[in-house]
């Protein structure tokens, strides 16, 4: 609360940011220790989470008043209009200060309390158990074991504790190949196919030098290799752009190069200063011990792929390209295609998209094992594995399974959330939208499969919405050991036990258990099948196109299917039951008659001899409002036929019997 200077502003302004006539809703703006509040003069809030906040501007003053623009990291852009200046700064100077914590224990989730208590916060917690999930694939087996040789995260800090890794990998190979790999991330089990008896693993990128190669990580890939008894070779999908690894074998060359200027002794003849010399000498050496790729010289049944996933410094400037031309106002459509197009935006979408499809593929058809790596193997390798395990398990495509799926590939395997976010304040280079890529991917499956996944579009949404919220405990920090030693399960609630207990807003009103039976799926990835998720950066902007939800039209014809149904229900229940209450009136009049064969209404229905029953078709006839080819009322007239006759029997009988 120290950093609140001002807690109400009256007679503020909300802008309007697409009306061309600058309509604008005027209300009171409360500051909060964790939210901004405003409340229109129709009662209408606005809250906005000071977490959610990505950048706060306040421009020149105006004749109205002071203009404070306020964007978000869920793609709201306010626009506020604060009378006085003085309070515009001190709003603005507040909110630089809550939304840029230094430290995790200041964030929204250590204080955010939804009442429940600490059985139900850690009943939340174990919603997820990735042991049990590992099981449901078929590990461990007789190719792959659990392994404990990062039970104490001494191999690796930003791995789970719990590693499957192939039988015949020993400890000392693990520790040779986790040392060839940058931070330590050598290659590990991520989703194994039981039926292609094929496996999708991880890591990171090779520690490149002068001479790079490393026996054990060679054994490791071959155990890997080795462990599908199906196919004996398998892919290690690079995605990063092939054009990289020539740049990098040009600086193999050019070190090479330096090398035999030195030992040649040529540097007066070339007139090279010797310090600029060293400078060259020293970047290229660095570049030599940092980043490189598997010599494929040195690994047997390995076959090499390149994807062509940028890096997280393109994907930023492509984001911001695309927000840019979403927050111009009076575009036409043929400007805001072409800013669109230049974004290359859904040009990135489509290459994750692409190498998600070459390793389905690659398992589903060719029963091959695949490696997956980045740079350090938390980027573009969870959205690829994530992706992939997606198109092949029907299980990821479930409300649950999603949950399961993101914290095996993304939580467990150590995504820097909190980097890639910028929950705290820290390097704003280090922040990007690669889980943002993701959920958009997942996005345009379930355009091109509405039927093949249980959770719909709300289900997405609110899952970003709480990555950047910080009102969970699941996405803070970088790594496993980081959330333990954070003790988030003691002190946080879980994101997962509150999507279940609001589990009927995310449903697909299109999905049916027979989608279960669609174990792969093949999207079509031609230009044309990828389009802007307009809910995603415009779900705030109700004024721009406002359209009704088809889903949510769905969804209340199928309430409305469900009441009628349940109305019908209770009809037949009613009918049944005066049915049996006509079969009980008619039941003592046949016994009646039985006791007193001569009784009077015997004797004057011996007129009926000379009477013939309708057929049958007659008699729906003269149920009312029925035709002929109308069957509703086909049983109860069959009923009511059956008990007629009967009697009409029996006072045959008996009148024959006194003839």
């Amino acid at each position: 609360m120290e950093h609140i200077r001002t807690t109400k502003v009256e007679q503020v302004k909300l802008l309007d940011r697409f009306s061309t006539s600058n309509k604008s809703l005027t209300g009171t703006l409360y500051l909060t220790a964790t939210h901004l509040l405003f409340i229109d003069s129709h009662q209408k809030e606005t809250w906005i989470l000071h977490h959610h906040i990505a950048s706060v501007e306040k421009l020149a003053l105006t004749t109205s008043g002071c203009p404070l623009v306020i964007q978000c990291k869920n793609f709201r852009t306010v626009h506020f209009i604060v009378p006085r200046e003085r309070d515009c700064h001190d709003i603005y100077n507040s909110l630089l200060q809550l939304s840029k914590q230094a430290k995790y224990e200041d964030l929204y989730a250590f204080s955010y309390n939804p009442k429940q208590n600490d059985s139900e916060r850690l009943q939340g917690w174990d919603l997820i158990n990735l042991a049990e999930e590992y099981k449901r694939m078929g590990v461990p087996n007789s190719h792959w074991q659990l392994s404990d040789a990062n039970r104490e995260y001494k191999i690796c800090e930003t791995y789970p504790r719990e590693l499957y890794v192939p039988w015949i990998a020993s400890k000392p190979i693990i520790v040779g190949s986790s040392k060839f790999r940058s931070k330590g991330r050598f290659p590990v089990l991520s989703y194994y196919h039981q039926d292609k008896k094929a496996a999708i693993c991880r890591c990171s990128q090779p520690l490149s030098g002068f001479s790079a190669r490393c026996l054990e990580d060679e054994h490791l890939l071959q155990a890997i290799s080795k462990a599908n008894p199906v196919n004996r070779y398998m892919y290690v999908v690079d995605t990063r752009p092939k054009h990289r690894m020539q740049s990098w074998w040009d600086t193999q060359k050019d070190i090479g190069r330096i090398i035999v200027r030195i030992s040649s002794k040529i540097w007066n003849d070339e007139k090279i200063r010797e310090s600029d010399e060293k400078k060259r000498l020293n970047a290229i050496a660095n570049r030599a011990a940092g980043k490189g790729y598997e010599n494929e010289d040195n690994y047997s049944n390995i076959r090499f792929q390149f994807v062509g996933i940028e890096n997280i410094h393109v994907m930023r400037s492509s984001l911001q390209k695309l927000l840019e031309v979403n927050g111009t106002k009076g575009l036409s459509v043929n400007d805001f295609y072409s800013g669109l197009e230049s974004s290359g935006w859904l040009r990135h979408i489509k290459a994750v998209m692409d190498a998600a499809i070459f390793l389905a593929k690659a398992i589903a058809l060719e029963n091959a094992s695949v490696l997956v790596h980045c740079s350090d193997g938390w980027d573009r390798t969870s959205q690829v594995c994530s992706l992939g395990s997606l198109l092949l398990d029907s299980y990821y495509r479930t409300i649950k399974g999603f949950m399961v799926l993101i914290e095996k590939d993304w939580i467990s395997f150590g995504h820097k959330f909190s980097e890639r976010c910028g929950h705290l304040d820290g390097d704003p280079k280090e922040v990007s939208p690669v889980f943002t890529q993701f959920l958009e991917c997942v996005w345009h499956l379930t355009e091109q499969f509405p039927k093949a996944f249980e959770f719909n579009e709300e289900f997405l949404l609110q899952i970003h919405e709480h990555i950047h919220s910080c009102q969970f405990g699941n996405f803070l920090g970088n790594c496993q050991k980081e959330r333990e030693e954070l003790k988030l399960k003691e002190k946080t609630h879980s994101l997962w036990q509150f999507l279940m207990d609001n589990q009927k807003k995310y449903l697909n009103p299109l999905y049916s258990s027979k989608s279960q039976k669609i174990t792969v799926l093949e999207p079509n990835t031609v230009s044309f099948n990828f389009k802007f998720w307009r809910n995603m950066y415009h779900q705030f902007d109700r004024t721009l196109h406002p359209r009704q939800s088809v889903y949510n039209i769905i969804l209340n014809m199928n309430e409305q299917n469900q009441q009628l149904e349940e109305d019908i229900e209770d009809l037949e229940s009613k009918i049944k039951q005066r049915k049996h209450q006509q079969m009980d009136d008619i039941i003592p009049k046949e016994l009646l008659h039985s006791v007193h064969p001569e009784s009077p209404p015997l004797k004057t229905s011996m007129c009926l001899k000379e009477q013939t029953l309708l057929p049958m078709s007659e008699a729906l006839r003269t149920i009312e409002g029925s035709s002929p080819a109308d069957n509703r009322y086909h049983d109860y007239a069959e009923e009511f036929s059956k008990s007629e006759p009967t009697v009409v029997s029996l006072e045959y009988g008996v009148a024959r019997m006194t003839c």
